[in-house]
């Protein structure tokens, strides 16, 4: 399809656009409304907040975010791994023009990257977000840049963006469509360049208030899927299975999260690799946050290897 449209000279934002309007009128049967569905990255995000929150293996982290009277937020954040001593560090500025749906963000980090994102929101169609984003590397002068385009409504999510480069641009296409609770996806990557699909991704999902199942299919090659539950206001699981095609091995976790009171909790996971990993969180003061961490190796707990993570969030 996408090459039917080079040939033709059609515009792929026109192609976007097009397969949009015919969603969004497919969409409008009567029936009871919907909730807007989520980007194809978010699918089965839930699952994978309770492996990856509240953990920091083998680092020792701070992350302050403060707010001027201005209304310019700004997000400093620094860590160092405690195994090669490598420290990292970056900083964020962000400010929000809300009149007229625009954000300005400058990002720098310890790699001397400068970077820097223009995005308008609900201004030129209601739904819909243009990003501009570029950024600058002054000791190697390397240069990119993106357009990210994604809109939403009710029963679908789409997103296009294109990435800039002298041998050709790379156009990531995605969409969501669902319907009273299950949802299906598509992810492509088009290289102009190579003038073929680097990614082919499908995915299909299920979600209710305090459940949700979510399977992908990537490049026809790698399979996942991950189940999320949230079985009490205090309690939530979630498992995950992936396996590749030519493997004879599955990989699998289970994880949870609890939450002690209003301001602690601890969460716990385990693989297949019998890599065991808990966590606990705790909330010192209104915008001190204290999180400690540990990674055990289950099948040599004697030989040493653990990592142990603390991290500090400080907000104002």
């Amino acid at each position: 399809m996408l090459m039917n449209c080079r040939r033709e000279g059609i515009p792929f934002v026109s192609l976007c656009i097009g397969l949009a309007m015919a969603a969004s009128l497919a969409c409008q049967a009567p029936r009871t409304p919907m909730a807007i569905p989520p980007s194809y990255a978010d699918l089965g995000k839930s699952a994978r907040d309770i492996f990856n929150k509240g953990y920091g293996f083998g680092l020792v982290k701070l992350d302050v975010k403060t707010k001027s009277a201005s209304g310019v937020e700004f997000t400093t954040s620094g860590s160092s791994n405690t195994d090669t001593g490598k420290v990292n560090g970056s900083l964020e500025t962000k400010y929000k023009w809300a009149e007229y749906g625009l954000t300005f963000t400058e990002k720098w980090n310890t790699d001397n990257t400068l970077g820097t994102e223009i995005a308008i929101e609900d201004q030129i169609a209601k739904g819909l977000k243009l990003t501009f984003d570029t950024t600058f590397s002054p000791n190697t002068g390397k240069k990119s840049g993106k357009i990210k385009s994604a809109y939403k409504r009710e029963c679908l999510n789409l997103g296009c963006d294109v990435d800039f480069d002298f041998a050709g641009p790379a156009i990531h296409g995605s969409a969501v469509f669902g319907y009273e609770g299950w949802l299906a996806g598509y992810q492509m990557t088009f290289d102009s360049a190579k003038s073929k699909l680097t990614r082919n991704n499908f995915s299909v999902g299920y979600k209710t208030g305090d459940f949700q199942l979510h399977t992908n299919v990537n490049d026809g090659s790698e399979f996942g899927g991950s189940i999320y539950q949230k079985v009490s206001d205090n309690l939530e699981t979630a498992v995950n299975l992936a396996w590749t095609a030519g493997s004879n091995s599955t990989r699998f976790g289970i994880a949870a999260k609890y939450k002690l009171d209003s301001t602690a909790s601890i969460s716990a996971k385990v693989n297949n690799s019998s890599l065991v990993g808990v966590g606990y969180t705790q909330t010192l003061r209104p915008g001190v946050k204290l999180t400690l961490s540990a990674l055990i190796d289950g099948k040599s707990i004697n030989a040493g290897g653990h990592k142990l993570g603390l991290g500090l969030e400080l907000e104002a």
